[in-house]
């Protein structure tokens, strides 16, 4: 098998049930969740497993579930059917991330991204997470899709936060407040 088709070289691309402009928003959408995808696989080659075998284990399978995201961007009609995304991914994102809620002290102002590689490379998936999200807002104003994909990326960009708290914390160093920061978590922060 080649890896060039050239059937991409007018500017459109294959989606499932035809054919789109490359800049199409159902592509915006589906290649944002790709680029997140790369982001992923990149904050999980920072992991040490030893001490991030949970983490390690949960990025992997974010990884194919992105690839689940995208597939079901990817329909050109709606096909409820074969859609892979289900509220149950979604709810297990809320159990990991109380789990490290509870694992990391509380937090009451928005804190700076980074202090550790890992750290801030699970900050960058969660900036392109919720562009991510921003494009699929977009598709579904003018198209129809699976709602819970939508759902999965607003929960998932909230995880990837959780995510680079613990990162910090079991490396221990501080995550950094930002200074000029109202109390913004409330009181207890969790």
């Amino acid at each position: 098998m080649k890896l060039y088709t050239r059937t991409g070289d007018t500017g459109q691309t294959s989606v499932i049930g035809g054919r789109v402009d490359k800049d199409d928003l159902r592509i915006e959408a589906y290649g944002t969740i790709d680029e997140l995808n790369s982001y992923v696989g990149l904050a999980a080659a920072y992991v040490d497993p030893a001490r991030f075998g949970d983490l390690s284990d949960q990025l992997q399978q974010i990884q194919h579930e992105l690839f689940d995201c995208g597939a079901d961007l990817a329909y050109a009609t709606e096909d409820e059917d074969r859609y892979k995304v289900r509220e149950e991914l979604s709810a297990r994102l809320e159990v990991w991330m109380d789990q490290y809620q509870q694992e990391t002290p509380p937090i009451e102002k928005f804190i700076l991204p980074g202090r550790t590689q890992l750290a801030a490379a699970l900050h960058v998936c969660r900036t392109v997470c919720r562009r991510a999200e921003r494009r699929v807002v977009s598709l579904f104003r003018t198209k129809q899709g699976n709602a819970e994909v939508l759902i999965y990326l607003n929960r998932l960009s909230d995880y990837f936060f959780a995510a680079s708290r613990v990162a910090n914390y079991r490396l221990d160093q501080e995550d950094v407040e930002y200074i000029r920061s109202a109390n913004v978590f409330g009181k207890s922060g969790k």
